[in-house]
Parts: C-alpha cells; sequence; structure tokens
C-alpha cells in the first residue's frame, strides 16, 4: 500500500563520468529497479542520502524511499525514522506522511496513524491511496461509518481498482448494507478475478444473507487462493456449523484462531456470533 516517488535522472547533464554513472546508478536503485529485495533500494538510497552535494528534494525523497524498503523489511522504526526526516527536509510532501501512517498502522498505533492520513489528504485532497489507508484505520477502531465514507471517495478516485471496490464491500457487509454491497464485491471481482480478498468479502455478505451454500463456496475458493485467510476459515467454519457440518465448521474455526487469534472478537464486530 505504498507509492514510491521516481526522481527525475534528467536533473543531470554533465558530460558522463563515473562519478555520474556511480549517481545514476543510486537513483534507479533508490527508485526499487532492483526488485530482488529491498537491500538494493537501501542502499541506493543511501548513498543518495550521504552525498551532501544532493538537494534537500532528492534527500527528502530518498528518505522516503528507503523507508518504504525497510518496510517491505518489517523494519517500522526505521521507516519511520526516514519518513520523519522526509518529512522535516519537505513539510509539504504528501507520501512520507501517508507512508508513515501505514507503518503505525502496521505498528497498531491507530491514533497516530489517523492524524498522518489526515495530513496527507489535507496536502493532496486527491490522494487515492491515503483515503485507503485511513479507511483501514478507521476500521481496526470499529468506526465503519467512517471508513465506508473514505472508500466512496477511493472509488471516485480509482474506479479502475478492485481493491477500493473490495473494500468499501467489506464495510458495506460489516455495516448491513448487503445489496450494495453485493455490487460492490461483484465489481471488484469483474476487475480482479479470483481475487480472494473479493471471494472472502462476498462470502460474508453470503453469510449474512443466509445463503450458506454460497457462503461456503466462497470462503473455499478464496482458500485454494489464499490457505492461509483467517477470515474466510472462521466465515466457513460458522456457515459450516450453520449447515449441520458441526465437525467440518469447528476445524475450520479452530484454524482460524491459531491464525488470528481475535478472530471471533472480530466477527463479533462484523454481527456475526
Amino acid at each position: 500500500m505504498l507509492f514510491l516517488l521516481n526522481l527525475s535522472a534528467d536533473a543531470w547533464s554533465a558530460p558522463q563520468s563515473s562519478k555520474l554513472i556511480s549517481k545514476m546508478k543510486n537513483i534507479e536503485l533508490c527508485n526499487g529497479s532492483d526488485r530482488s529485495s529491498p537491500e538494493p533500494q537501501i542502499r541506493g538510497c543511501t548513498a543518495l542520502i550521504n552525498d551532501g552535494n544532493e538537494t534537500t528534494l532528492v534527500r527528502a525523497v530518498a528518505h522516503n524511499n528507503r523507508g518504504d524498503a525497510y518496510v517491505a523489511q518489517g523494519n517500522f522504526e526505521a521507516a519511520i525514522n526516514d519518513y520523519d526526516q522526509a518529512i522535516s527536509l519537505n513539510p509539504d510532501f504528501a507520501r512520507p506522511f501517508n507512508n508513515r501512517g501505514f507503518a503505525y498502522l502496521k505498528k497498531g498505533d491507530s491514533d497516530r496513524a489517523l492524524k498522518d492520513f489526515d495530513q496527507a489528504i489535507k496536502l493532496k485532497p486527491d490522494y487515492g491511496r491515503a483515503f485507503v489507508n485511513r479507511a483501514e484505520a478507521y476500521q481496526l477502531r470499529h468506526d465503519y461509518q467512517s471508513a465506508a465514507r473514505d472508500y466512496d471517495t477511493a472509488v471516485r478516485l480509482h474506479p479502475d481498482m478492485g481493491a477500493v471496490w473490495n473494500g468499501r464491500c467489506w464495510m458495506r457487509a460489516i455495516l448491513g448494507e448487503l445489496q450494495p454491497a453485493l455490487a460492490d464485491c461483484n465489481k471488484a471481482l469483474s476487475l480482479k478475478p479470483n481475487d480472494a480478498a473479493a471471494l472472502d468479502s462476498r462470502g460474508l455478505i453470503y453469510l449474512k444473507m443466509g445463503q450458506l451454500e454460497s457462503a461456503i463456496n466462497d470462503y473455499s475458493s478464496a482458500l485454494r487462493i489464499e490457505p492461509a485467510l483467517a477470515t474466510a476459515l472462521y466465515g466457513r467454519g460458522i456457515a459450516r456449523i450453520k449447515k449441520g457440518d458441526a465437525t467440518g465448521g469447528n476445524a475450520d474455526l479452530a484454524a482460524a484462531a491459531k491464525l488470528e487469534k481475535k478472530i471471533a472478537e472480530n466477527f463479533s464486530h462484523y454481527g456475526i456470533q
């Protein structure tokens, strides 16, 4: 859920030299040209950050991009530190606010995440990714109405992205707006067929509608794609129990609980007991 900001190679028009070639290579690496691991991006961005001749803008972007690489590693503290530096160098730079919010979200700090997403949206009102991330933060706080409103905006800004339709589908399903939710999930699947997340969301809708066989089918399809999807396991377990298959249902519930300790609590917030 992170955007990388490209550095312009056109900024350097001096005659080719070993120094210039090295700098261009670092720009490419910092932009994420080598996807083998986060390490090459960290290395390229670090070289740009440590170059005393670089502009403030370049160093701000390099800190942002290195933060992205640290997020990919799961090193959220290092990422947050880089986003802090990017913001300090360029306070009008929306992306490190969004990306720092994402890192805070991964750490479970929804308060700080929300503040950063708010600022990213203030700086860039059409920042669709920040609306999606803020919706996720609202969801963690069980503020589903606010999350749904942010997904409304994300759908308007990015109508060709299946993930935003699925996000709104999930929120509407939780809120009990089942027919609109179903339309959103179907739209998501038309844009991205066989998407485990959208199948999982539609499974919840069918479960709430009492269409148990359809729910089981969607959950099973999602699990064939993503076998460790805890929500699909739990939802299928509930549907199986409601259909009279206590053995299969309880096995699904137990498997889901091993993957996600609070899965039963979360489903109670979704209106499923």
